[in-house]
């Protein structure tokens, strides 16, 4: 039988696999097997970290608007119902970083609205 030559290739792969596993704890930073288990697990969360992250600040956004507009007296939608009408096209991360950096001008736009 002929003896088959790889070269780099599985220390390549094994290695690649490796530099993404630093930083993991004891032998899932060290050890091919583990770490390969643990990068692949790292990965998917990753994925679906992704997705969850644009879910979560879109609910912190929700909240710290629907807060601020039940100070002058509306709620989130009815908000949303009057800045429709007075054709003001903020987004809901706008209105939220006027709540957050800009509290006169969010006063200013209810006013306006209302």
């Amino acid at each position: 039988m002929v003896r088959i030559k790889r070269g780099n290739v599985a220390r390549n792969r094994r290695k690649k696999i490796l530099n993404l596993a630093k930083g993991f704890k004891g032998a899932h930073s060290r050890l091919f097997r583990t770490a390969n288990g643990q990068v692949m697990k790292a990965l998917i969360y990753s994925y679906v970290g992704r997705k969850q992250r644009k879910r979560t600040f879109k609910r912190i956004w929700l909240c710290r608007v629907n807060a601020a507009s039940r100070q002058y007296g509306m709620t989130y939608s009815q908000l949303r119902l009057l800045l429709k009408k007075a054709s003001v096209d903020l987004n809901l991360k706008m209105l939220a970083q006027m709540v957050v950096f800009d509290k006169e001008s969010f006063a200013a736009i209810t006013k306006l609205v209302k």
